[in-house]
């Protein structure tokens, strides 16, 4: 039996991580075709290409404006939502989750053609406001919203369930405002799940195609110059560019670790000198009490 379970164990991580590293291997391959075996010799001539891919470095960008603007969107519409639903009444608490969760379960492609449809045709705009409003930037940023909010709404949610109202009615019965006690308490409260929920806005933002390819209209993200390229052919400067994106996914994960691991340390440390703390004020009252 351990000897079935670590076959398995073996065969999954191999299954996971296999492509991964033949696609890094073909990305230090000097053939121009992905190619991991025969290792013909080593190169970075592909980066420099991929460096050098205009398409792909507008892609790029625009994928990271897009990412932040959902991030910007979405973590307050989320944080909103939230609030919302541990406030409302109970009976209305399940419409008012299945209208903001719905967009979730909206297909990608009726979410996309929905945005430039409503942008376009529903509104009136002027040709000022089109200008403002009509770019395939903006409208990627509104489409991706309406359910990335969502994610964020959930994450948000379920931090939110363990918060303590006895502290905000302690705050606002000692002289406290509702804005004061949203922003010193509230908030640093839901700031780890505010933080998350804006990480995974921004990679669902980042690596989403279904919503973004009729939402973009003449632009382009990294995702759709991704498509395009796949369609005419892979090159190894693909591969390149997935070293790349492992790697910062690699190095994000190593400093969450340790900013976590320090954050846990200080806790800890804190602990200990109030713990330290009260067994002095203890042996120091306890003569007096005697006394």
């Amino acid at each position: 039996m351990k000897a079935m379970i670590g076959f398995y164990i073996a065969l999954f991580f191999l299954y996971l991580f296999g492509p991964l590293a033949v696609m890094s291997v073909t990305a230090f391959n000097t053939p121009s075709y992905p190619q991991a075996i025969p290792f013909e010799g080593f190169t970075l001539d592909w980066f420099v290409k991929l460096w050098n891919h205009r398409a792909m470095m507008e892609g790029l960008k625009n994928s990271i404006i897009i990412g932040l603007g959902v991030v910007a969107v979405s973590v307050p519409v989320g944080l909103a939502a939230a609030i919302i639903m541990n406030q409302i009444y109970h009976r209305a608490r399940s419409t008012f989750y299945l209208v903001t969760v719905s967009p979730v379960l909206t297909p990608g492609v009726i979410i996309g053609i929905s945005t430039v449809i409503f942008w376009k045709d529903m509104m009136g705009m002027t040709d000022v406001t089109k200008a403002w409003f009509y770019k395939g930037i903006i409208l990627a940023i509104l489409g991706q919203s309406s359910f990335v909010a969502a994610y964020a709404l959930l994450i948000i949610m379920a931090r939110l369930q363990r918060f303590d109202r006895a502290q905000e009615e302690a705050a606002l019965d000692l002289g406290a405002s509702h804005p004061q006690v949203f922003w010193h308490i509230l908030l640093p409260f839901l700031k780890p799940a505010m933080i998350s929920a804006g990480v995974i806005a921004f990679l669902s933002s980042f690596e989403n195609y279904n919503t973004t390819t009729f939402a973009i209209l003449a632009d382009k993200t990294l995702v759709t110059v991704l498509a395009g390229e796949v369609r005419q052919g892979t090159t190894p400067a693909l591969s390149a560019l997935a070293v790349i994106i492992i790697g910062l996914s690699l190095l994000g994960a190593i400093i969450y670790e340790v900013m976590k691991r320090r954050e846990e340390a200080q806790a800890e440390r804190s602990k200990e000198n109030a713990k330290i703390a009260e067994r002095s004020d203890l042996g120091e009252a306890g003569p007096a009490g005697l006394k």
